[in-house]
């Protein structure tokens, strides 16, 4: 099989123990399930509204953390959110508990982190995907705030390629959960790729969905809203999409649903992990996934200030330093002309050395 570079995925999707819930959502927060804490570092995690049970952007998160925990010897707390007013006491709960370190995970946390760490001075977050802003949307340093972001768009980039190489009616979709930057970012780079592709071949593929020069596409309003996204879905087809990627976290399983009932050669591009393991009963669908390396990353960090070197310094994920990615082919790669996955392989270098830039406004910035 063909295997891109790509960032090192934790073994399995399931955690081993789901995070009960937080005092004021639910029950006390949970510890890892290893030998007694060795160490007096205290990591905790707070998920948004999918919960760390997603076997998404939150689990994958929260294995970072884990991962970290374990090999300090320590305990991690989690605090499981059902609805965006928990966030806020979610992590005001986790401060109280004598956390060293909360790692938030979403955008959608990004004001109830902020909140938490001015008030908070002492205790250090990293903040999963966003930055942080003031009252009136103004960029803000925090200092005990480190935002771990990902330029998803040069991953996206060689999906759009792939995408542009591989459909047969000569148009792509996309579509979003909700319009944030690191929404776009990979709507951006998905249609650099196919813009490049059209470049390079004399084609004229179309992409469905999105203006990049607007900024502005399909949008579902949210990422659990299953009907929405099959009427986006739907919508892709009728226009003559055979390729879709969704940004909407586990809402690229409509568009699977879509695709068996129609009986469509549909092929779908999953984001953040690998959807080819994540859900399996779709396979046949999955061309590949633009990868953001979340797991690596929060280990990273949470041993960063486990060890004393926190800062405030953004991590940023690139292809160059494997934070971003593409996954296998997987069931797809034999249908595929290796000539093409041999100019996505091109076009990932030409990435990694500046010769071929991906812009989009929503990428991370240092």
């Amino acid at each position: 099989m063909r295997s891109f570079p790509r960032p090192l995925l934790a073994a399995g999707l399931t955690v081993g123990a789901v995070a009960l819930l937080l005092t004021g959502c639910g029950a006390a927060p949970t510890s890892s399930d290893d030998a007694a804490a060795a160490s007096d570092f205290t990591p905790c995690a707070v998920s948004d509204i999918t919960g760390f049970d997603d076997k998404d952007f939150n689990q994958l998160t929260y294995e970072g953390v884990k991962a970290a925990a374990d090999e300090l010897g320590t305990k991690v707390l989690t605090a499981d959110s059902n609805t965006e007013d928990q966030y806020a006491g979610n992590i005001q709960g986790l401060v109280e508990q004598d956390c060293d370190f909360i790692v938030t995970v979403g955008f959608a946390l990004a004001n109830a982190t902020r909140d938490a760490a001015q008030q908070a001075p002492e205790v250090d977050f990293a903040l999963i995907d966003s930055t942080v802003t003031d009252a009136e949307g103004a960029p803000l340093t925090l200092d005990n705030v480190k935002p771990v972001l990902f330029d998803t768009a040069q991953a996206a980039a060689l999906a759009g390629y792939l995408a542009a190489g591989v459909t047969k009616t000569g148009a792509v979709g996309t579509y979003g959960g909700m319009p944030f930057p690191s929404v776009t970012v990979f709507m951006d780079g998905f249609a650099d790729g196919v813009a490049h592709y059209n470049e390079t071949h004399g084609t004229d593929v179309k992409v469905l969905g999105w203006d990049k020069a607007a900024q502005n596409g399909l949008f579902v309003g949210g990422f659990d809203d299953q009907i929405k996204a099959r009427t986006l879905t739907e919508g892709l087809l009728d226009q003559g999409a055979d390729v879709v990627m969704p940004v909407a976290g586990r809402l690229f399983e409509a568009s699977a649903a879509v695709a068996e009932e129609r009986g469509t050669d549909l092929a779908i591009i999953g984001v953040n992990g690998d959807v080819y393991d994540a859900v399996p009963k779709f396979r046949q669908y999955y061309l590949t996934s633009v990868l953001k390396n979340l797991t690596t990353a929060a280990e990273e960090v949470t041993l960063a200030a486990a060890d004393g070197d926190f800062s405030s310094t953004p991590y940023i994920g690139t292809l160059e330093n494997e934070g971003v990615g593409i996954a296998p082919t997987h069931d797809w790669e034999s249908r595929i002309d290796p000539a093409l996955l041999d100019e996505v392989e091109e076009l990932r270098q030409q990435i990694v050395s500046g010769e071929f830039v991906v812009e989009s406004p929503s990428s991370p910035k240092a």
